[in-house]
């Protein structure tokens, strides 16, 4: 696994034409109008369509809020969050930057001047749009399965458990999310636990990579001029291919 992660870096890099957004700000504004089109504005927790609506009280401002009637998504606490779209790093930002030095001195704030950690930070295949409540509960928990744990957003399928720090998204975005973190673990070298490395296996293989993720992807890849491997069959095969 070590030696075909390396490749697929290698294979990532000799491929890049353009370079990665410069900031977080700037990635979720390409996201809204280059990635996620009119016909996809669809939440990755919940399956929410969104759209562009006017900010109450602030004339002339807008922001991207959930259609509730169309994924049954309820508010569990915050309201006024879960009626806005928030851009959600499915490696967290914590998980992406805790190893750093910068993160030791400062935690996010004090790396946002580190070329490493805004690479990271703003890299679009670690960005999806979530009801923005659900991005503030998940926070930087982990990912796992939750036994009997009761749903408290509506009829969306996502459910966390706040003493044991862990957050269950539905089985539609598991395979998503799998293959996310192997991305940004050989693409920046983050670590990946036997538990979780373990776990996404098997979510990568129950949830393999549907038409929307590939499309989303390749919609990224033009953008940021290289391709997320666990996603785009051809260089997986090339890199079997070189394998062997």
């Amino acid at each position: 696994m070590r030696f075909i992660f390396g490749l697929l870096a290698v294979l990532s890099a000799s491929s890049a034409v353009a370079e990665t957004p410069s900031s977080f700000y700037s990635a979720k504004k390409i996201l809204s109008r280059e990635v996620y089109l009119a016909d996809d504005r669809v939440s990755f927790y919940c399956g929410c369509r969104f759209e562009e609506q006017a900010i109450p009280d602030k004339p002339g401002r807008t922001r991207l809020a959930p259609i509730p009637e169309s994924c049954g998504v309820q508010p569990r606490k915050n309201a006024n969050r879960s009626a806005r779209i928030e851009w959600e790093h499915v490696v967290p930002a914590w998980e992406l930057g805790h190893q750093l030095q910068c993160w030791q001195q400062g935690g996010r704030k004090g790396c946002r001047k580190d070329p490493q950690f805004k690479r990271m930070e703003s890299d679009m295949y670690n960005l999806v749009p979530a009801v923005g409540e659900l991005n503030g509960d998940r926070s930087n928990f982990r990912f796992g399965m939750i036994e009997g744990e009761a749903r408290r957003y509506g009829r969306c399928d996502f459910e966390v458990d706040f003493k044991a720090r862990v957050a269950e998204p539905e089985p539609s975005v598991r395979g998503d999310i799998a293959r996310t973190y192997f991305y940004m673990a050989d693409r920046y070298g983050m670590k990946l636990s036997r538990k979780q490395q373990q776990l996404f296996e098997v979510w990568a293989r129950q949830d393999p990579v549907s038409a929307d993720e590939l499309a989303r992807a390749r919609r990224i890849s033009a953008i940021q001029g290289h391709q997320n491997p666990f996603i785009e069959p051809d260089v997986m095969q090339a890199a079997g291919s070189s394998a062997r």
